[in-house]
């Protein structure tokens, strides 16, 4: 029976033609190394050139292009590019994001924004370069959001915001998709032992009010990447890892009941510290912000 499973996940990635953003590290890196070892061929997208490059070679010497997902047109022409050298698409994995703690009120507006520019306009910029090159009836597009859809935590209002639009975005392009035979899916994320869930947890605010692990216990990276690869061979709608978060995104309304109703004895000293507090974003960003000006050349 397992050797029959792992045969139809081969077939169903053997050949694929995968493009993956985020790449250089933690999901993207091992996604892009467990679909390789399965077949398929992949090129990267990432903002860190040395460990995108070194991805890379793990994957028998893929394409692979800096691009930062805010500019659109790094974007169209790091997708061109990478159309061109596996020569069409079959898979988009959209997987780059950010996170950081921001307070609603009193909280950076630039936060906001990086993580409103990279998770959403980012995913919608991914999609709308891929979209031409996946509409066939092997297409597929992946969308890697969050178990944060089903229930919004406080200091993570920019990051669950943005996990909403994109499951938004999923949700739409399958609809206007489905015509050509190509598939859509979104992937939910609970709490995986990467660096998002490392340093977004790792603040003083944080400390006082400790969310992390509010629903279960943090799962090891194999579980999501495991995950991502048997819906990506199986071109499923709906993709949870671990498991338990299809659960919790189907009682949306009560999980966020049981957010709402849970003692906050620290919350105001968790909000005061948050607001002046200065912490890294989940991951690696450009030093320079992108101006607006620039995207719309």
């Amino acid at each position: 029976m397992w050797n029959a499973m792992a045969r139809s996940l081969e077939e169903g990635l053997a050949g694929r033609r995968v493009l993956i953003t985020g790449a250089a590290r933690s999901i993207g890196a091992a996604l892009a190394k467990r679909l390789h070892a399965h077949g398929a061929k992949v090129g990267l997208l990432g903002l860190e050139r040395e460990l995108l490059e070194q991805v890379a070679t793990a994957c028998g010497n893929a394409p692979w292009r800096y691009c930062d997902v805010r500019d659109h047109t790094q974007v169209d022409a790091a997708v061109a590019g990478i159309v061109d050298e596996l020569g069409g698409l079959d898979v988009v994995i959209a997987n780059a994001g950010v996170g950081a703690q921001l307070p609603m009120l009193g909280g950076d507006p630039a936060v906001m924004q990086r993580i409103v520019d990279v998770n959403l306009m980012g995913t919608y910029y991914t999609l709308r370069a891929a979209g031409e090159h996946i509409g066939h009836r092997d297409g597929y597009a992946l969308i890697i959001t969050s178990g944060a859809v089903g229930a919004q935590l406080p200091l993570l209002g920019a990051y669950s915001a943005t996990a909403a639009a994109a499951e938004a975005l999923g949700n739409t392009l399958r609809v206007e998709m489905r015509h050509l035979g190509t598939r859509v899916g979104v992937g939910y994320l609970g709490e995986i032992d990467t660096d998002m869930i490392s340093i977004g947890f790792d603040t003083a605010a944080a400390d006082k009010i400790k969310w992390s692990g509010m629903f279960t216990a943090m799962s090891p990276l194999e579980v999501a990447i495991t995950a991502f690869e048997k819906g990506i061979a199986r071109r499923r709608k709906r993709i949870y890892a671990p498991g338990w978060v299809g659960g919790l995104l189907h009682c949306r309304m009560a999980a966020q009941r049981i957010v709402e109703l849970r003692p906050q004895p620290h919350m105001a000293q968790a909000l005061a510290i948050a607001r002046t507090e200065h912490t890294r974003y989940t991951t690696v960003q450009p030093e320079l912000p992108l101006r607006l000006s620039d995207s719309a050349r």
